[in-house]
């Protein structure tokens, strides 16, 4: 009993570093433990590695360590590519080694075997589309097109040339210092993908991520149904409540049903556990960037969108508070003024608690036209081509 708790506390630790590793960043766990252990991994651990380098191996150790963190991390490489074919071919050989002895079972059909198999194909297809295909690259044959079909709002973008390319940067867009390009409508570089995210490929991005936490979710119940067959065909319950005299009851039962499932099915409970956490941590991803499809604004936006309204909101209260420092003034100066009482004075609104900063997104054109427009870039419409711009 001791070693499968062993095993099941391994498990959680070495996939709690991971998710924390790879996803620590992300927007739903700003603020958690899991972004603590996220910057250590990223930065803190780092930091002591190249101390220790540094004083075994000298500046030729550092050199070297320079040059893999330069491709790692500033050139374009399928590390990560090679692991989410390996993590997905992986889980999916183990879950036929472990499991397809028990289709069909009792809950499942023997149609489980070939519906899984399809699941992960789709799911390798969409990770190729959005690997592979054009995110949108701004070159001088379509500059003219793509500066037509996304103004100017002069809010977080203003006319200014790409200081690489040597051409206009439209409105929406960003030069990639990874892809070494400049993108429209980009959202942001992903690692995973190995390409950037942006005006053509976010379909297949939103795409791959919703079918992804499908095949979590798919998988979760599909190891559920299996475990609670082999339950029912092995006649768990009937033995250990009349052989054993176990209570027949949920927490009577459900420690003896642990240990029984440890004990002969560990490998399909690990899965089931990895599929879990990782369904979650789609869902989160998935969510941040509907949100962000629906109101037709990008992570690269979002970012333009705190400095600006940090900025707008502090020039606010400066010139809210500069306007109160002169109302005081003026009512000090005031012999005749009636003085305020105490409770009114306390409970009267500041001045600069009516600062108030809104984001004026020109792009959001309603749900409906900004869904569409992912799904139907505006580049891949017959009207792009005829769209001109005079350039500067």
């Amino acid at each position: 009993m001791a070693v499968q708790w062993l095993l099941v506390c391994h498990g959680l630790v070495t996939l709690l570093v991971v998710v924390s590793f790879l996803c620590g960043n992300w927007p739903i766990f700003q603020g958690t433990f899991v972004q603590r252990i996220h910057f250590f991994l990223a930065f803190g651990a780092y930091d002591y590695f190249r101390r220790v380098i540094d004083f075994v191996f000298g500046a030729r150790g550092t050199g070297a360590l320079a040059s893999v963190e330069y491709f790692c991390c500033d050139r374009p490489n399928p590390i990560l590519q090679i692991l989410y074919l390996g993590i997905i071919g992986g889980t999916y050989y183990i879950i036929v080694k472990s499991s397809f002895s028990y289709i069909p079972g009792y809950y499942l059909s023997e149609i489980h075997r070939y519906t899984s198999l399809l699941a992960v194909a789709v799911g390798i297809i969409l990770f190729l589309l959005t690997s592979f295909s054009d995110p949108g690259t701004v070159n001088i044959e379509n500059v003219s097109q793509y500066l037509s079909a996304y103004p100017y709002d002069n809010i977080i973008f203003f006319e200014k040339d790409c200081s690489t390319c040597k051409i206009p940067r439209p409105a929406r867009s960003k030069h990639c210092s990874v892809c070494k390009r400049c993108v429209a409508r980009f959202d942001h570089h992903c690692g995973w993908m190995n390409n950037c995210i942006g005006e053509k490929n976010t379909r297949y991005f939103m795409a791959f991520l919703f079918w992804h936490f499908i095949i979590c979710i798919y998988g979760v119940v599909a190891i559920v149904l299996l475990l609670a067959g082999r339950m029912k065909e092995l006649q768990v319950i009937h033995i250990l409540t009349v052989y054993y005299g176990i209570d027949n009851s949920f927490r009577g039962l459900a420690p003896h049903v642990a240990q029984w499932l440890l004990g002969s099915y560990n490998t399909q409970v690990l899965i089931m556990v990895f599929l879990a956490i990782v369904s979650l941590l789609l869902t989160g991803f998935f969510a941040y960037h509907a949100k962000l499809c629906i109101t037709n604004t990008t992570t690269n936006e979002t970012f333009k969108w705190q400095d600006y309204l940090s900025w707008q909101r502090k020039l606010k209260e400066a010139k809210a508070s500069e306007e109160a420092l002169k109302a005081s003034l003026g009512e000090l100066s005031l012999e005749k003024k009636v003085r305020e009482s105490k409770c009114k004075a306390i409970c009267r609104k500041s001045r600069l608690e009516e600062v108030e900063v809104i984001q004026n997104n020109i792009y959001d054109r309603g749900f409906v036209h900004n869904i569409y427009e992912i799904i139907y870039p505006l580049s891949s419409r017959r009207s792009f081509s005829h769209k001109k711009s005079k350039l500067r």
